[in-house]
């Protein structure tokens, strides 16, 4: 919700995991079994708390907002070849405030720090048939990791977004053999998710986030991937939220879309997931017309249907592999399907993020595109993690 909530992992990390920086910035390898860092959430007393909507100002709030607990800038993207290669690609970084403000002490060390950082990395090779995916995790500190408002920067170690020019953003990433390179150009401006930016995910008070997404990213430059060199270009997307917040009593997890038309729209979608199975009435949504005008959709206006399933060999858990979505309001109905079946990320918690293929039709025209999709919560609950 943007997800999305992902906040997750980075409420392993709270003091385990500053012990661990203590020796310097720290990463987990690809696929291999990893220590889990376990440690009581900092509690949230004396954090900002999202309580209603409250104006954002551009660029500032690009920037990071360390008054409230948990931030993250999620990037990801559809890129092809000349050829007709396919990759999908995921850069996520997170900040994690370890004390609240008005408990924060200056010290002298160029290495002290109250905020710590995480960062997702993920590319999938759709004729190679494999995702991979990486995770790191550094101080705010030292220049080892953080974001800045103007000119835009977010970054941990050498995985950077950064702005080179007014609405251009350049986002590098590195890990082993794969690395990616691109420009993303913004052609609609911030997205305001929700109402104004208010995005709320339950009933308890302050059980919201801020949350503005940039939903055209036009995108172009090289993958490293198999020992080659790959120029693509494609669409990505970027979601910025901050809050100070938790699953509300009785969800488990969420499923978030991020959808990109070929007529020029796109679709952001939640479902907050309940233990039940069924859906929290504060799952929500956002239609975005071709000129950047948004329609607000609530839980009513929309419907998902999972068809197949796919069992993960690597975390046991069995997520939705197909979906139909329809808005009748919209006359709207899309099918969607992943572009490869395993892209679960096994780092500090398990999930599927992946890039998807989109068919369907719009009043009777037929319709098309590339998405992402983001499932938590089936490889174990998301409940006291957050």
């Amino acid at each position: 919700m943007s997800r999305r909530l992902l906040i997750a992992a980075i409420g392993l990390i709270v003091l385990s995991l500053v012990g661990v920086l203590a020796l310097g910035p720290w990463r987990t390898e690809e696929a291999k079994p990893r220590a889990r860092l376990v440690a009581p959430t900092v509690a949230a007393t004396g954090f900002a708390r999202v309580e209603g909507p409250r104006e954002l100002s551009f660029p500032a709030d690009d920037g990071p907002h360390p008054d409230y607990q948990t931030e993250w800038w999620y990037y990801t993207g559809n890129l092809q070849d000349a050829d007709g290669q396919h990759f999908g690609y995921q850069l996520t970084i997170f900040r994690r405030a370890l004390v609240a403000a008005p408990r924060r002490e200056q010290r002298p060390s160029t290495w002290s720090t109250d905020q710590i950082y995480m960062a997702h990395f993920a590319v999938t090779d759709v004729a190679g048939r494999r995702h991979r995916a990486f995770e790191r995790f550094s101080r705010g500190a030292a220049a080892l990791a953080g974001a800045q408002a103007a000119p835009h920067r977010v970054w941990l170690e050498d995985w950077s977004v950064e702005e080179i020019q007014p609405h251009v953003y350049r986002l590098r990433a590195a890990q082993d053999e794969l690395s990616v390179d691109l420009l993303l150009t913004d052609r609609k401006g911030p997205v305001l998710q929700g109402d104004r930016g208010y995005s709320r995910k339950g009933p308890d008070p302050g059980n919201a986030s801020l949350y503005y997404s940039r939903t055209r990213l036009e995108t172009s430059g090289t993958l490293h991937v198999g020992g080659k060199d790959y120029q693509a270009n494609g669409l990505s997307w970027m979601d910025h939220e901050f809050s100070t917040s938790s699953l509300s009593q009785g969800q488990v997890g969420w499923n978030w879309m991020a959808l990109q038309l070929d007529d020029g729209s796109e679709l952001m979608l939640y479902q907050m997931r309940r233990e039940d199975g069924g859906v929290d009435p504060y799952s929500s949504g956002t239609v975005i017309a071709p000129d950047g005008s948004t329609r607000r959709l609530t839980v009513a206006d929309f419907q998902i249907a999972s068809g197949a399933t796919w069992r993960s060999p690597h975390s046991g858990a069995t997520y939705p592999a197909r979906w139909t979505v329809k808005i009748p309001g919209l006359n709207l109905t899309l099918e969607i399907e992943p572009y490869l079946s395993d892209q679960e990320l096994n780092v500090s918690y398990a999930y599927w993020e992946g890039a998807v293929r989109i068919t369907g039709a719009r009043a009777g025209q037929p319709v098309g595109g590339d998405g992402y999709i983001e499932m938590t919560g089936y490889a174990g609950s998301m409940q006291g993690e957050l």
